[in-house]
């Protein structure tokens, strides 16, 4: 037996039957068990053809021998085997006749807002598939987050799929009959475009012939023709020979986008796809539609899903599009690894589109994020199905764009709320049910109300792609930044930044999982003042009750009182907080500058006629020698000196400048003491002197300037002693200071008398700041 299909005889039937007696099954339920769906069971217990792997699937479910269910192979329509019809070179000639045709309709492609369309070949990545759909793994929430906790989330992104990757070509090339499965925006349609240019170049498939079908377009056809009618006639021109290709099996048959396909066409183009595969079963199928689209079914085909861009991907996708740019590639890739939040959108090739396409115009990612977001929500809600002119059947007539997106707000903070960045789909359509029966004319009935749910969960994870399934039963939103942007949007334009939805906000503060909220519900209100103002209030209460934080931080304002300088005192105030808790509080890490090496730069070698490279090659082991209690975070001063310079330098950049802070608090003592070990130098640039020098005296030479550094150090302040709640309180409260400073500094709307007064009275005391607001 040869055939693809097979069919129960009347006896097979029977024994089939009290099989499931026997078991205690229903069709229902071994279709449950067999992960398909009623249809092909139905036809098995009929005596109609099903799939061959299936029908031995269902028997050995059923402890049956197959062999002794079977009545007979479905045959395959015969081919002509007339010797005088040589196919291979009726293929070459169509190629030939065709390849104008699918080089104009597949070679270039322009989305969104591109100026004119690129050439496929110059800007296409190579596709990954996954060969199981991510939607239908069986696992469970706990295993979904088992490689991350709620304080290192930020690391762990939604769209990482770790199922195993193979190549889209070899997937191809793996199933005789393909339907790829994607989020919107995943380069479904751009991948069908590449295998017809690579087919038809000879590179792929070089003996087929490419047929590129636009489902949509066959689907609104005038007069309603066939697939195999709309080929011959409007796929690649009038070519009789077409139906030879297709008896022959010399056919790349490619059907892009089903889920475009409207409703009142949908049944007839199914049955269409169906009759044309069973016709012509010997070519190669690949069939594309979205994720989560309708219930399709296609026996013989093998569903796969395209995964998400990796890094490689990205990096190759953006080497293509910046090539001979004036913006480089590489800067794009460094700002892109510096934002977090905005690389997991480049996962999704039309988002990366989007991505560059901004990156483009100015040389950077804007400064307000959530303008950015905004933006690339706006091209998955609407913006991509009508710049190809699609119209999507709306499951819930009274659900308009805003108002899915007030009802994807309402859900990403009650789940963000209790860090349930997985629910389960019940929870999902509840939220949903909760929503929708308070519109206009909503259906009051609780089943009724229950099944649209359903519809509109489904409907934005097909549509748009921003809540998606994980595993079966378990769904999210597809990147954490959407979870944040919807949580900060249901605050600002929801709730309409009312007094009581911002200190719920103001609430979290201190808690890091929602530093990106803060800023996006900065960066789209219209005016932050009060939002800024509450901040800054609630981060003085943090310390406001503990008496030894407070003399801390009076002591810090009293010392910067005492410096004549130009820095603004605020900055001075974060310094001397910084030596105070040195080795205590802050966290220590040696990415941050010592100021040991400040000083060897800015008092001892300053102008000295001695090389860098002497320099890094021989006192850098003083910055690794020194334990940790002489290490001191300069995170906040930096965060603080950069703000107020209206600078955006590197971590250490601000302290290398040649006004370093640290110099501001030697003694007169202490500065002799330096300008002695300065003397001791020899003034010269010639290698050898300086090494000879350095073999002889670099180990009494250090001794002294680690004990200079140490009286330094000891001299600089008191000794202050804190509890382990007051540890925590600080570092709560130097933790909200650095994001309400990157707050101020995100490009928000805040006026310039409020922005002022943040700004005066930051690191300042309770009793300080009261006496500052009766005063003004």
């Amino acid at each position: 037996m040869s055939g693809r299909s097979l069919f129960s005889s009347p006896e097979g039937i029977q024994k089939a039957k009290r099989a499931l007696i026997r078991y205690c099954l229903t069709q229902k339920a071994l279709a449950h068990e067999l992960e398909v769906t009623r249809q092909p069971i139905g036809k098995f217990f009929t005596g109609k053809p099903v799939d061959r792997n299936l029908f031995v699937q269902i028997c050995d479910k059923l402890d049956l021998e197959w062999e002794e269910i079977v009545a007979e192979l479905a045959s395959e329509p015969e081919v002509n085997q007339d010797n005088s019809i040589d196919i291979d070179a009726i293929v070459q000639t169509v190629r030939q006749k065709i390849k104008p045709s699918i080089q104009e309709r597949c070679g270039t492609m322009r989305v969104l807002d591109m100026t004119q369309p690129i050439r496929l070949n110059d800007i296409y990545t190579s596709v990954n598939i996954l060969e199981k759909i991510t939607g239908q793994q069986r696992l469970g929430i706990n295993e979904l987050l088992q490689e991350c906790t709620n304080e290192d989330f930020d690391r762990f992104t939604l769209a990482r799929i770790t199922e195993k990757r193979i190549p889209g070509l070899k997937a191809v090339e793996k199933y005789p009959k393909l339907m790829i499965l994607g989020k919107p925006g995943a380069g479904k349609t751009t991948f069908l475009k590449y295998l017809a240019i690579q087919c038809i170049g000879g590179e792929f498939q070089a003996e087929c012939v490419p047929i590129f079908v636009t489902l949509k377009n066959f689907a609104e056809a005038a007069n309603k023709p066939g697939l195999l009618q709309h080929i011959t006639e409007e796929a690649i021109n009038p070519i009789p020979s077409i139906g030879d290709i297709l008896t022959y099996g010399k056919a790349l048959v490619l059907l892009d986008g089903l889920d475009e396909v409207r409703e009142e066409d949908n049944s007839r183009i199914l049955r269409e796809i169906r009759e044309f595969c069973d016709r012509f079963p010997n070519n190669h199928f690949v069939m594309t539609c979205r994720i989560a689209a309708r219930e399709y079914t296609f026996e013989k085909f093998t569903e796969v899903e395209v995964a998400d861009f990796d890094d490689e991907q990205i990096l190759n996708f953006t080497n293509k599009w910046f090539k001979d740019k004036a913006v480089k590639p590489e800067t794009f890739i460094k700002r892109l690894e510096e934002n977090n939040r905005i690389k997991q959108l480049a996962a999704i090739p039309l988002l990366l589109t989007l991505l560059c396409l901004a990156f483009e115009e100015s040389g950077d990612f804007p400064a307000n994020r959530s303008e950015l977001y905004k933006e690339g929500l706006n091209t998955l809600l609407k913006k991509w199905d009508a710049k190809r002119g699609i119209q999507r059947d709306q499951i819930y007539k009274k659900l308009s764009v805003q108002r899915k997106e007030d009802l994807l707000s309402k859900m990403a903070l009650t789940t963000f709320e209790g860090s349930d960045y997985f629910f389960k789909q019940k929870v999902a359509e509840q939220y949903i049910t909760e929503y929708i029966r308070n519109l206009p004319a909503a259906n009051t009935d609780e089943e009724a109300l229950q099944l649209d749910s359903e519809e509109v969960l489904r409907s934005i994870e097909h549509h748009h792609g921003l809540v998606v399934a994980r595993a079966k039963g378990i769904y999210s939103f597809s990147h954490l930044t959407f979870h944040e942007y919807f949580t900060a949007r249901e605050f600002v334009v929801v709730r309409q930044s009312s007094e009581e939805a911002l200190q719920n906000l103001v609430s979290h503060i201190t808690e890091k999982r929602w530093r990106e909220v803060f800023l996006l519900a900065v960066g789209m209100s219209p005016n932050a003042d009060w939002l800024l103002l509450l901040i800054k209030d609630k981060i003085d209460a943090i310390v406001a009750e503990d008496d030894n934080l407070q003399n801390l931080l009076m002591w810090s304002s009293e010392k910067s009182l005492s410096v004549d300088a130009q820095y603004k005192k605020v900055i001075i105030r974060a310094f001397y907080l910084a030596f105070a808790v040195r080795g205590q509080i802050i966290s220590l890490s040696s990415s941050y500058l010592v100021l040991s090496l400040t000083f060897l730069y800015r008092v001892i070698f300053n102008e000295l006629p001695i090389s860098e490279d002497f320099i890094h090659k021989n006192f850098t082991h003083i910055e690794q020698n020194y334990n940790n209690q002489n290490y001191i975070s300069l995170s906040l001063i930096e965060t603080i000196g950069n703000y107020m310079q209206g600078n955006d330098f590197e971590d250490d950049e601000y302290f290398e400048s040649d006004y370093s802070i640290a110099v501001l608090a030697l003694t007169h003592k202490t500065k002799q003491a330096l300008l002695e070990l300065r003397k001791q130098l020899p003034i010269t640039n010639d290698a050898k002197i300086l090494n000879k020098w350095w073999k002889a005296n670099h180990l009494s030479w250090t001794e002294k300037f680690k004990a200079v550094m140490i009286q330094y150090y000891n001299n600089i302040t008191p000794e202050w002693q804190f509890s382990v709640q007051q540890k925590e309180l600080f570092n709560q409260y130097y933790y909200a200071n650095q994001l309400l400073i990157s707050c101020l500094r995100s490009d928000c709307y805040v006026s310039l008398e409020v922005r002022q007064q943040i700004e005066d009275t930051l690191l300042l005391p309770i009793a300080e700041i009261k006496q500052r607001q009766q005063q003004s």
